[in-house]
Order: C-alpha cells, then structure tokens, then sequence
C-alpha cells in the first residue's frame, strides 16, 4: 500500500518527497488518500538515556502523539548505535508508518535507515544530524546547529572574561558534542580542551573526573558542559576542587534552571528538546495525512536560544514541568 500511495502523489505532483505515506495496520481501506491518524504507529528511536534531557524529548513525543490521534512507539538505545540500529531494523519490521531518530553516529545507522527507505516508510531525524539528513533519507531535520550553539556558547564565556576552556564531551563518537566544542574553540579566542567523561550513566564518577582535571590544572577558568545532568556533575567537581571556574550548559532541567537563578551556571544553550520529540510526530502525521512537508530543503531549527539569570525565572516552572 506504501508504494501504491507513493505512486498516488506522484501522480499528483508532489515533488521532492523521498519517502512515502502509509496505510493503516488494519488495511481496511483501498483507498489512496490520506489514512486516519488513528490508524498511525510513529516509532521515535532515539540515543537517548532517560536523562533530564530525553525525558523532556519523550514528553514531547507523546504530547504530540496524543494531540495527533496516533500510536507511539518510543524506544531509547542508552547511547549504544548497534542497539539505535536493532531498533530501526524492528521498526521497519513491525510496518510503523513513520520513524523520528537521533542521528549521533551516522555511519552506525545508515544501513537501517536505508532499510526503512526502501519499505516506503518516511524518516525526520532530530536532535544530532543537521548536517546528513538528507543523506539519510529524512524529509526535515529538527534539531539545532550544534557549531553555530557552540560558537554562540564561546562568544558568551569570552565575555565573561574566560581563557581557557574545558569542553566535556560525555558520549563517545557524538558529532554533534564534538561539532559544539569545535564552534566553541572558534569564538572563545582563549585555549580550549576537549574532555571526555563517563557520562550521565554515571555521574558520581564523572563528577570526580572533572574535579581531578580541575585539581590538575588550575588555569582552567571556563567550564562547558554539553548536558544538563554533566553540568550538574560539573557544579560539584568545581566545589570538590574549591575551583572558580565558571560552569555553563547545552541544555535544561529544572536543577539547571535554578542553578542559573542562584548564580552558580552561567547560561543555559536552549534547543527545546520538547519540541524535538514533539514536532517529529507531528511532521509525519500530516505526510502520511496530507503529504505535508516542511523546512524546504532546510532543517527545521528549534534553537540555539540562551538562558542566562536575566530571563531563567521565565522558564523556571516550564522547566520543572517537563516541557523544557
């Protein structure tokens, strides 16, 4: 029926679509126009952790997916790419009529995705993979610039009278951590230095990964953080250190948000990472619907805005809520 509606809007004239609407799981209709939402299974498949920050992603997803009339399938793969692939793979199997996914190691997943191109099933990518979407497939990206955030990120800490920066860089093999850093280093003007941790599976260890760094270098007067829970890990190592670096963040969480209140983060890089998982859901509602694109050939940019003390009280109880 995949290919049978692809045909249909072809037909139609509906140009530059590089994947296709879906009919119901019940195929209870030979119709080719738009199927009921009701009818739609979206699998949003993510890197994600379960973390401060994805369960705001998730929020969003379902939120939309209520919103939309549609089933959700939301899967995590705990920042393992075999795992992300697997679960593309079982997607593509289980006929979903759409799949929303972060795209933080490209090379791990294009094999999957290929495989949902070619059973007709429409991709967006969101969160990491501005820069390969369409190489992927997908009809949009929704996500940010991660070079352009970062460079927005060293722009500020510069300001903040900041010489030399430690960039801590929590997933292994991330592109989009690794672009962020990169665009930091080109605006910051001073030294910078990218530094892996254990991550957010363990924030106890990386807490006092960071604190040792600190201890061994004492010139270290900027400290980014690329996720809210790090940054959190961030605040104690500099206490553990008795460092004054100065600690700023991509991204929000309610600790976050009330931490920059008080003076002790700097700012916040805000992508909106609920209308990540929310916007996704929506995207390929209305393309398997009403063969709805957007972003024409750009991605759908949800950021970077910044949250520093002066406009924190403004999110403060959005931030608690889950919505950003």
């Amino acid at each position: 029926m995949k290919a049978l509606k692809l045909s249909a809007l072809i037909v139609a004239g509906v140009m530059g679509l590089t994947a296709c609407s879906s009919s119901s799981d019940d195929g209870d209709s030979g119709d080719s126009g738009s199927s009921s939402s009701g009818d739609l299974t979206i699998a949003v498949i993510t890197h994600g952790d379960g973390g401060s920050f994805w369960s705001v992603a998730k929020k969003g997803a379902e939120d939309a997916a209520d919103k939309m009339g549609v089933t959700l399938d939301y899967q995590e793969s705990n920042n393992d790419p075999e795992k992300q692939a697997q679960l593309i793979e079982a997607a593509v199997t289980a006929d979903v009529d759409g799949i929303a996914v972060s795209v933080p190691n490209p090379d791990a997943i294009q094999g999957a995705l290929q495989q949902a191109t070619d059973a007709g099933i429409p991709i967006v990518t969101l969160n990491s993979g501005s820069t390969v979407w369409q190489d992927l497939g997908a009809i949009t990206h929704v996500g940010q610039d991660e070079k352009i955030a970062g460079e927005g990120a060293g722009e500020q800490l510069a300001a903040n009278g900041g010489t030399k920066m430690l960039c801590v860089i929590h997933e292994q093999n991330n592109t989009g951590l690794q672009d962020r850093c990169a665009g930091a280093a080109e605006t910051f003007g001073g030294e910078v230095e990218n530094f892996q941790v254990t991550g957010t599976e363990d924030p106890s260890k990386t807490a006092n990964e960071i604190a040792a760094k600190l201890q061994a270098d004492t010139g270290i007067d900027s400290v980014l953080a690329l996720n809210p829970d790090i940054a959190m890990a961030a605040l104690e190592a500099k206490d553990t250190a008795g460092s004054d670096a100065t600690i700023a963040t991509f991204d929000l969480s309610g600790d976050v948000v009330s931490a920059i209140e008080d003076g002790d983060i700097l700012f916040a890089v805000d992508q909106q990472q609920y209308l990540q998982g929310y916007l996704p859901v929506v995207f390929l509602t209305l393309f398997n619907e009403n063969a709805n694109t957007v972003g024409g050939g750009q991605p759908v940019l949800t950021g970077p805005g910044f949250v520093t003390k002066d406009n924190a009280a403004q999110v403060a109880d959005l931030a608690e809520a889950g919505t950003r």
